[in-house]
């Protein structure tokens, strides 16, 4: 990505902080494990989406005064011995060159620069990114800093900026949509790899292991999320996660699975039968997903509302479930259909950003991607695409990735 990207990023965001304010944002760290070991590092991605820096405990501060606002940026100084053990840190020069931030300083001059510059009685607001999902969910920087915050300097307005940065990363610049592309690349491969290798697999993780082969050879480190390969009844759990469980010779698997590509994630959802080969039953659901699934591509575009993508998923399921006698009225799909059909992606798998009222614009990237769960036949099935939103209508960005039962049979076939 370039560093123009992340530079306009952070114009876009100065229109929206309040006057007189000074907003921090935290790059995180990665929280501590067992003993000396700590999990891999993640950036927090609304902190990389104005940065573009990826290293741990960064701090990036906006002074906004008068209508001018001025960038400051945080790093660790240079330490030659801890360089000996974890690598080369970034300079000084570095950071400037890559973010196009004018004032780079030292982490350990935060504390005394905050309060010299709340001293000087020229702000009165800190906006701080307090996104939080749950009241139980762990703490992160941003919400320890603001409980610090009401303590040292009680005379300060708190104001939370999640929202503000959320909405940005909802339209997607043309350099991000061709990251998402090439994560479903690479998932690509990895699906391919699993329906070759299918018919030696007599567990769902030794399938899984196929997939995370294709990813790793290719380059990527990392899957989008936890990889779901939920075979027979396991399917209708939709966020299986065990993965450990025999696959029978005449089941179908779904999975539910993505690549992440410098931070951009897919999200694709298909189903593979074991045998190589649907039966008629198996079929016969797997249509009647595929049909929700391209009547809601069609109705993708500008000016509709996002609540009417779910609408139309359950409309075309209802009358194609009380077709077939599954069903008797639509008042009964729930029990076959319980999840929304489409969600934000981007830097997350569940991207940020708003969904109640939503109204779809060119720019947006969803996923679409409904199911029929019949646990009394042990089977589930759910396709998921990844589109774009374009001036007239929708972008399938996974178009690529083998679908229809044909499709998928004459592959396997051959």
């Amino acid at each position: 990505m370039q560093t123009q990207f992340f530079v306009q990023n952070r114009k876009n965001l100065h229109d929206t902080l309040p006057d007189q304010s000074i907003t921090v944002f935290f790059a995180g760290e990665a929280p501590q494990k067992s003993a000396d070991e700590k999990y891999n590092f993640a950036p927090n991605r609304n902190f990389y989406y104005l940065s573009g820096l990826t290293k741990e405990h960064l701090i990036l501060v906006f002074l906004k005064l008068d209508g001018k606002v001025e960038e400051q940026l945080y790093i660790q100084r240079v330490d030659p011995v801890l360089e000996k053990w974890e690598g080369k840190m970034l300079t000084a020069e570095e950071a400037k060159e890559q973010t196009q931030v004018a004032t780079v300083r030292y982490l350990d001059e935060f504390e005394n620069a905050f309060n010299r510059t709340v001293h000087s009685g020229d702000y009165r607001v800190v906006a701080l990114d307090l996104e939080r999902r749950g009241f139980d969910t762990v703490p992160t920087r941003a919400n320890l800093f603001a409980s610090e915050i009401k303590t040292r300097y009680p005379h300060l307005q708190l104001e939370n900026i999640y929202s503000a940065v959320s909405e940005l990363r909802t339209r997607k610049a043309p350099e991000e949509v061709e990251k998402i592309k090439k994560a479903i690349h690479l998932t690509n491969q990895g699906i391919q790899r699993m329906m070759k290798h299918i018919h030696e697999c007599e567990t769902e993780y030794q399938l899984e292991a196929h997939f995370n082969f294709a990813l790793h050879s290719a380059g990527a480190r990392e899957t989008a999320f936890h990889s779901i390969i939920a075979a027979g009844g396991n399917a209708t759990v939709l966020h299986y996660a065990e993965n450990n469980l025999p696959i029978g010779e005449n089941e179908l698997v779904q999975i539910d699975l993505g690549a992440e590509f410098e931070l951009y994630k897919s999200d694709i959802s298909r189903v593979i039968p074991k045998s190589g080969r649907f039966t008629d039953r198996q079929k016969e659901l797997y249509n009647i997903v595929l049909k929700a699934e391209l009547a809601v591509f069609d109705a993708i575009k500008p000016g509709v509302k996002f609540s009417e993508l779910n609408e139309i998923t359950k409309r075309v399921l209802s009358e194609e479930c009380i077709r077939i006698g599954l069903i008797k009225e639509a008042s009964e799909l729930p029990e076959y259909y319980y999840h929304g059909v489409s969600h934000h992606l981007g830097l997350d798998t569940h991207d940020v950003g708003n969904y109640r009222d939503l109204v779809l614009q060119p720019g947006h990237v969803l996923t679409v991607e409904p199911g029929l769960y019949v646990a009394e036949e042990q089977i589930g099935i759910r396709i998921e695409d990844d589109v774009l939103v374009t001036e007239t209508g929708c972008e399938v960005l996974s178009k690529d990735i083998l679908k229809t039962v044909e499709e998928i049979e004459a592959f396997m076939a051959r």
